[in-house]
């Protein structure tokens, strides 16, 4: 077990260890039709998230075990790899064992309708609809491992959160819906220009204290 557990790891930091100016390896796949750019959520909503990648997967390897993988790149910072299109969570839960078994075990079920997608209607600040009855927070940004509270400069009382995805999450800030879009450009004018709102109960449950 310790060896198969060594040769995990090792196969993890293949895909994890990431550099700048890696090229993207997943063209070939695309032309094949294995992986399918998504630019904007399309029913049937719910997939199983098998991964996600701040930068280009160094492994292409990684994504040839199913037939089809929707790549959804998110505003976050994070592009995001599913498998499977269905109706329902049940449905989609039905088939995570059987996706965790090619050897994706931190795969899980998403709902896809709500990633904020780069580049596109979903993402856009003034279509975002703000309820002024809920609380909200500003993300600054997302990492897969964490960094210093301090690398945030300029902001004080930075939250950390670690979500259900592996990602840990920065925000900053909890606001009424009706001031929340005002807060948000005094963030922007700080530096931040991709934060963008959330719900803060959404994320409130996986917040590191």
């Amino acid at each position: 077990m310790k060896l198969l557990s060594s040769l995990l790891f090792v196969y993890a930091l293949s895909i994890f260890n990431i550099s700048a100016g890696i090229p993207d390896k997943l063209e070939a796949l695309r032309t094949q039709k294995k992986v399918v750019r998504m630019d904007e959520p399309v029913a049937p909503y719910y997939s199983i998230q098998i991964i996600a990648l701040k930068e280009p997967p160094r492994e292409p390897s990684f994504f040839t075990k199913v037939n089809v993988v929707y790549e959804y790149p998110c505003s976050d910072g994070f592009v995001r790899y599913g498998v499977g299109k269905f109706n329902t969570r049940e449905a989609a839960m039905a088939q995570l064992q059987s996706i965790k078994a090619l050897g994706y075990d931190q795969a899980f079920v998403v709902n896809t309708k709500r990633y904020r997608l780069s580049d596109s209607k979903w993402s856009s600040d003034k279509t975002q609809k703000i309820d002024p009855n809920k609380i909200y927070t500003i993300q600054l940004s997302a990492f897969r491992f964490p960094v210093y509270l301090s690398y945030f400069k300029n902001v004080d009382d930075v939250m950390e959160f670690r979500m259900k995805d592996k990602i840990f999450r920065y925000t900053v800030g909890k606001f009424k819906g009706s001031e929340a879009k005002e807060e948000l450009e005094k963030i922007k004018a700080l530096g931040y220009k991709s934060a963008f709102l959330v719900e803060f109960d959404r994320y409130a449950p996986f917040k590191i204290e």
